[in-house]
């Protein structure tokens, strides 16, 4: 019966839904006393009672700030000798008549005898030439040599001689010898050397006595960074950016100064400034880049001397191409944007990589060259590249199509498209064997490759490099150590 009870106590009573629900009364008040509150208010201070207030130190400044354009000297400065690097004994320097022995097949520059004409270009591929000092001066003037390049690693300058090098190196020949013009797009992957190829083309323009122009990135003239003025007399409205002129005109007097020294000019042309009627061209250069207002003037003068009959081939190079296949950043006084072609100096160089016919009487070369790093995404220049490499491999024997315009893809810009419908491309992918372990033994004859090179070590490298891209290989080679 007490056991019943019990049941009926713990039970729960029928109205127990209705009952709301509470919690336990228990609290620990009880049991734990309440920590008292620290106090947050300063204790008072009697009257007339003075505090000790110590003042915070000044800032000491320790030498002065950077001065104006310091910071981007420092950023673009390219150190181009390593006192520390070996000197690599017997490596021969790019002259006039090693470009001539490339063309012929011959190699008796490089081994510093008479050899058969019979021989092939073979013999020179995969050695390093270097550079003479005026060469290198000539480079850096134009500004061929990049931060990333690792030129700081060596003693001097060198250039890897591949199978692109004598092709384009025969090609720019043949150019000049039939008073052509040569327009080449030279398109890979990144690190595959497409700025090396560009400086290589220099090099070879300089040693044989070319007049060289290079626009060094095509970024600098559309990003909005430079100056800009509309010429007078242009429908429609052309923009000269004259201080990157001024600047552009003292960098070709400079490289070219041997060439243009000796050259007179022959016409006379209604320029902002009195101008002597036989002034040679180098100091015509040195005045358009004393005075930025007079620069475009003055550098349309001069592209018309160097392009008389009877004068020096010319070569005019641009890298990052993407850049100006594009609206520009620059904007017009009803603030729309100004597209790229729309600058001078783009459609200066458009004009002659998109002309049909030669725009260099007396022969020369228009080379433009890809990025892959930074560059923004043309889908006109993608697809001009891919058409003409499709339009050469049908030659050769393709049976396929050539790509088609996608009719739904909006980006398409039609001005890229007809300046770049006629180029012909350079595709530069891995480099060979041979040439990679030739460019390894340069590396550790110089000293900075501390590894052996036997077939083991190149074939490693070449294949960890995604078959040869001389970027990586220069990485996973010098820069990377476990």
């Amino acid at each position: 019966m007490a056991s019943s009870n019990c049941w009926r106590c713990l039970s729960r009573p029928a109205n127990a839904s209705l009952l709301p629900l509470s919690r336990p009364s228990f609290s620990t008040t009880a049991f734990v006393a309440a920590a008292p509150k620290a106090s947050t208010k300063a204790p008072a201070r009697a009257k007339g009672e003075k505090t000790l207030r110590i003042k915070k130190k000044a800032f000491v400044k320790t030498g002065k700030p950077p001065a104006p354009g310091e910071r981007k000297a420092m950023r673009k400065r390219i150190v181009l000798s390593n006192t520390n690097a070996l000197e690599v004994a017997g490596m021969k320097d790019l002259d006039a008549e090693m470009v001539d022995s490339m063309v012929r097949g011959e190699d008796a520059v490089l081994d510093g005898a008479l050899q058969s004409k019979g021989e092939t270009h073979e013999d020179v591929v995969g050695k390093v030439v270097g550079l003479k000092g005026e060469t290198v001066d000539s480079l850096r003037a134009v500004e061929a040599f990049k931060t990333t390049q690792g030129w700081g690693l060596f003693r001097r300058p060198g250039l890897l001689i591949r199978e692109e090098s004598v092709e384009l190196c025969r090609r720019m020949t043949d150019a000049a010898a039939n008073k052509k013009a040569l327009r080449l797009v030279i398109d890979g992957e990144k690190g595959s050397g497409k700025s090396l190829m560009l400086l290589q083309a220099m090099a070879t323009a300089f040693v044989k006595e070319w007049v060289v122009l290079n626009i060094p990135e095509a970024q600098e003239l559309t990003n909005a960074v430079n100056d800009y003025t509309p010429v007078d007399g242009t429908k429609p409205t052309l923009w000269s950016q004259n201080t990157y002129t001024a600047n552009w005109l003292g960098q070709i007097g400079k490289a070219n100064n041997a060439v243009l020294q000796n050259t007179t000019m022959r016409k006379e042309y209604k320029l902002p400034i009195p101008v002597q009627s036989n002034i040679s061209l180098a100091r015509l250069c040195e005045l358009g880049a004393r005075d930025p207002d007079v620069a475009w003037p003055i550098f349309q003068a001069f592209w018309s001397e160097i392009t008389n009959p009877g004068r020096r081939p010319v070569l005019i190079c641009l890298d990052s191409l993407s850049n100006i296949m594009q609206t520009s950043s620059y904007r017009a006084p009803d603030y729309s944007l100004i597209h790229s072609h729309d600058l001078a100096i783009v459609r200066h160089f458009v004009n002659l990589l998109s002309r049909p016919t030669s725009g260099l009487p007396n022969g020369g070369a228009i080379i433009a060259a890809t990025s892959r790093s930074h560059a923004p995404i043309s889908k006109s220049m993608e697809l001009a590249i891919k058409q003409s490499e499709e339009k050469a491999a049908q030659l050769r024997g393709w049976p396929g199509k050539v790509t088609q315009r996608d009719p739904f893809e909006k980006s398409y810009d039609e001005r890229a498209d007809k300046a770049l419908q006629n180029v012909e491309v350079m595709r530069l992918k891995g480099l060979s064997k041979v040439e990679a372990r030739g460019l390894m033994e340069y590396w550790a004859q110089s000293g900075v490759l501390r590894s052996r090179v036997d077939e083991e070590t190149v074939a490693q490298k070449w294949a960890l490099a995604g078959n040869g891209i001389v970027g990586e290989i220069q990485r996973g080679a010098l820069w990377m150590r476990i």
